[in-house]
This record gives C-alpha cells, sequence and structure tokens, in this order.
C-alpha cells in the first residue's frame, strides 16, 4: 500500500513538471509577443502637440512606505498636460498630509484633494468615482497610492487610448522591495509570478482584465460599461473594469512600459495574509483559471518527485526531477523577471524565486481552505465576484 501511496504522488509529480515546464514554454512566447508590441508602442509615442490632457486619479490611505516618493513620482512626468486628482475616505487621513506638502512643492502642476467618505462596499471603486466626477480631462489614469513610477509614464502609457478602438490600458509591475526578505518574497512574486500569468493570458487570448496599480480609460468607454457605479460592489475591480470592457467589444491593450509596486510585509504573518487575500480575491473572480494555476508551479512538484522516488529508492530520478524544477523556476525569473521588468532583485538573489514558488503552492493550497472571505470588517463578506452586506450583520444599511 505505501508503495501504490509513493507510485502515485511520483506520478502527480511527473504531472506538475510537464504542465510547469508547458508553462514555461507559454511564458517564452509570451515574454517574445510582449517584447515586440513595447517596441511598438515606443516608436508609435506621438509629439507634445498630439498628447491629449489627461487627469490622474491617486486614492490614498494611510502613512504607506515611500508614499512621499511614490507621490512626488507623478509630479515629475515628462507630460504636457495633466492633473492630479487625490481622494481620502476622511479628513484627517494622515497621507493627506504628505499629499499637500508634496503639492505644495509643485504649485505648477493642478492638483487637488477630496475627501469621499466610503459608502460603497468597495471604498477605492467610490474614491475613483468621485474623482472621476471631478477630474477636467477625458482620459483617466487611476493608479494606486503605493506605485511609483518614471518620467515617462503618461507619455507611454496614454497614446493607445487615441484608438477608438481601445478602451483600456494596463501594466505589468515589478515589486519594490521595502521592507526585508519577507516583503522580499512576495515583490519576486510580483515581479515573475504575477508578470508571467499576465503575458500568458495575453498570449492565449488577448487582454481580458487590468491590473490594479495602473489603468487608464476615456470618459466615453467608462461610461459605456455604466462608469464605476457598475464596479460598486466588486472586490477585483481591476479586473473586472478590464473584462467589461472587453464584453462591450473594446480593445484592451498591455502596455510595454513597467511600473514599480512598493511592496511593505515586514513580518511573516503580514506576508502570508496579504498574499491569501490576493489569492482568495482570483480565487472568487476566475475560479477556473485560479484552479488552474495550481499546475504551473514547479517546486512543490520537484520536491515531491524527489522524496518519492527516493524512498522508492530511485535516488537519482528524485534528483532529476528537483533539479529540472529548480532549473524551471530560475528560467522563468530570468526570463520574465529580468527581461520583462528589469528586477534587480534577479541578479541579486535569483535564488528567491524558487523559494517564492513554493510559498505561493502553499498560498494556492490554503486560499481553498478558508470558506467565508471577509471583506473590511464583519459586516461584509464575498458572495461570487461582488463584495456583499452579510445576513448576519445587525447593520442591515
Amino acid at each position: 500500500m505505501i508503495g501504490l501511496i509513493l507510485y502515485f504522488v511520483l506520478g502527480v509529480a511527473l504531472i506538475g513538471t510537464v504542465s510547469s515546464a508547458v508553462f514555461l514554454g507559454l511564458a517564452v512566447l509570451g515574454v517574445i509577443r510582449f517584447r515586440a508590441d513595447a517596441r511598438k508602442q515606443v516608436r508609435s509615442v506621438t509629439d507634445d502637440g498630439h498628447l491629449p490632457p489627461v487627469s490622474v486619479l491617486k486614492p490614498v490611505h494611510g502613512l504607506e512606505a515611500r508614499l512621499k516618493e511614490n507621490i512626488e513620482s507623478f509630479f515629475r512626468q515628462d507630460y504636457p498636460d495633466y492633473e492630479i486628482l487625490f481622494a481620502a475616505d476622511e479628513a484627517d487621513d494622515a497621507a493627506l498630509d504628505v499629499v499637500r506638502e508634496v503639492c505644495a512643492r509643485y504649485p505648477y502642476i493642478r492638483s487637488r484633494v477630496l475627501v469621499t467618505g466610503a459608502p460603497w462596499p468597495n471604498p477605492v471603486v467610490h474614491a475613483f468615482h468621485c474623482m472621476a466626477e471631478a477630474a477636467a480631462h477625458d482620459i483617466l489614469v487611476t493608479t494606486d497610492s503605493d506605485v511609483e513610477v518614471d518620467p515617462h509614464y503618461l507619455r507611454e502609457i496614454v497614446p493607445p487610448l487615441l484608438d477608438p478602438q481601445v478602451g483600456m490600458v494596463t501594466c505589468v509591475y515589478r515589486g519594490k522591495n521595502a521592507a526585508g526578505f519577507f516583503s522580499g518574497l512576495t515583490a519576486i512574486g510580483m515581479s515573475v509570478e504575477m508578470t508571467a500569468g499576465v503575458l500568458v493570458a495575453n498570449l492565449l487570448e488577448g487582454m481580458k482584465f487590468g491590473l490594479g496599480p495602473t489603468t487608464v480609460v476615456r470618459k466615453d468607454s467608462l461610461a459605456s460599461i455604466g462608469g464605476y457605479t457598475a464596479l460598486r460592489d466588486y472586490i477585483a475591480y481591476d479586473f473586472a473594469i478590464g473584462n467589461l470592457m472587453a464584453r462591450k467589444g473594446y480593445q484592451v491593450v498591455l502596455s510595454g512600459h513597467v511600473i514599480d509596486h512598493v511592496v511593505n510585509q515586514p513580518s511573516f504573518r503580514r506576508m502570508w495574509q496579504n498574499q491569501l487575500r490576493w489569492a482568495q480575491t482570483t480565487r472568487y473572480s476566475r475560479p477556473k483559471g485560479h484552479f488552474g494555476s495550481g499546475l504551473i508551479f514547479a517546486m512543490p512538484y520537484g520536491l515531491l518527485g524527489f522524496f518519492a522516488a527516493g524512498f522508492l529508492r530511485h535516488w537519482g530520478a528524485g534528483a532529476l526531477l528537483l533539479t529540472v524544477a529548480v532549473l524551471n523556476r530560475l528560467t522563468e525569473a530570468w526570463l520574465v523577471g529580468w527581461l520583462v521588468v528589469r528586477d534587480p532583485q534577479i541578479r541579486r538573489a535569483p535564488w528567491l524565486y524558487p523559494l517564492r514558488d513554493l510559498l505561493g503552492s502553499l498560498v494556492w493550497f490554503a486560499s481553498y481552505l478558508t470558506l467565508r472571505y471577509v471583506w473590511r470588517d464583519s459586516r461584509f463578506e464575498l458572495k461570487g465576484t461582488r463584495i456583499a452586506l452579510r445576513q448576519t450583520s445587525s447593520d442591515s444599511r
């Protein structure tokens, strides 16, 4: 019986090794397409006279890591005409002091601060709704507060929207570690694992979703899906907005521009909680894709194969499976993490990605152990892809 179990485990390891190798092959093709598209986009960047004015919408909440540097990077854009709108749930949010300080240093860049409250289940979407209503321009650049960009950001992400068939532009991102080892594991996962998944999705079916750190829309394309009101109770609003755009017949473009997503998770507990929340969000938003992602990891199958083959007295075969898994992840890290997003961590510590791959598989497994997803506080839970008031809540309003 033990022998049969070991052969079964070895079979699972072989299947996982093959599936992760297939995914790596798709990622290679995805990288080739991304780099080709990025070169075309750079060549199509127009001169200042044809660049439309844009409104940058940035919600803030609390004193996040590198908040001042993140905000200031948006005031240093090499772009002829833009404004920046900030929004917070409450007037006494500590982030607003930082926002006003940075705004005062750049008086020649139009900026506004809004206090929006949080009447919708997803407060970030409500903030975007309020800022979009107040925005002076037709092109809206939505971006998270934990994002840092270079001076060419707006100049490179806006031009695709000059095509009326394009309804939205979104960007991949590299993780920027701001808090040590555990934070670095999340950051390298963003740079490689997340980006590889996006590139493969773009290769196989085109972009039908957005990525939260940056989405760019026109007001007319946004209105066609019902505006931000249509997204008020989605947990993964970035996925939903791109998905609704694609259903309306608009093209969603993956920009060749790469931005920095600052990661501040100083402890294992905080890292685990954040990654588990993201995995659960994906599980509910894209259930089939999330389930299939269990086959793209390499390290867990390499370790299973190593121990199963070893206990069957085939240590050489086990070592081969583990070696293949490690090489698979190192190759993916270099192809995606360096050739695409240029994450310097890949060059300094490439061994982190095999470790992150193993951690990612544990997070994926744990995402199926929690039956109820609680959002913000005990009053809300996730039902399908939407945030809903819990039936057991005493607050029915």
